[in-house]
């Protein structure tokens, strides 16, 4: 039953089924991706919100927060399915926050490029896939995406000026925070 209703209800947007699967698992992980992101900038301002930069990481977390705010009204709006893993990202996210900001500051804006790297990739190929399908008419989800990728990036700028690529073991780092994002985009696209 509940399949049928989402077809209808994806219909409004989509004319096909591959269409409808297309926004369920976009919306699916972005939402992830935000609770997740969420949760990141939650463990740094429990370890850095009193220094210099947690005005800096607060300001980040704020547009985090509406991102997260604005799934949440999407999943329901086309009754998409959220992951199934939402309680291991609020735990993961939380403690790759928290992990990297006590290594220090430039650990934490290190842990900030390399997420909003991913995720900026991220949402530029899904703008991609949506506008390439002559299925997808709702132009206020692309708005609302690119907005939001526009966002990310300004984090990851932010994180770079921050001195980020001065954190110890900088490459290393970020290449094994990056392999964990695109592992996680995977996993939330089908779980």
């Amino acid at each position: 039953m509940l399949q049928i209703v989402r077809r209808f209800h994806a219909s409004q947007y989509c004319s096909t089924q591959r269409c409808s699967k297309l926004i369920d698992s976009a919306l699916r992980v972005d939402h992830a991706g935000e609770l997740g992101a969420n949760q990141i900038y939650r463990g740094q301002m429990a370890v850095l919100g009193h220094t210099k930069v947690g005005k800096t990481i607060q300001h980040m977390w704020e547009q985090e927060k509406a991102h997260k705010e604005e799934f949440d009204r999407l999943i329901i709006k086309y009754r998409a399915r959220p992951t199934a893993l939402l309680p291991f990202w609020n735990v993961a996210g939380f403690a790759l926050g928290a992990g990297t900001a006590l290594l220090g500051e430039k650990a934490a804006m290190a842990c900030t490029v390399a997420v909003e790297s991913v995720i900026v990739e991220h949402y530029n190929d899904q703008l991609r896939r949506l506008m390439d399908d002559p299925q997808f008419t709702d132009r206020e989800l692309l708005q609302t995406i690119q907005r939001f990728r526009d966002e990310e990036q300004e984090h990851h700028d932010t994180g770079l000026e921050h001195g980020a690529k001065q954190a110890p073991f900088y490459e290393a780092l970020t290449e094994v925070i990056k392999l964990g994002c695109r592992t996680a985009i995977k996993i939330a696209e089908r779980v």
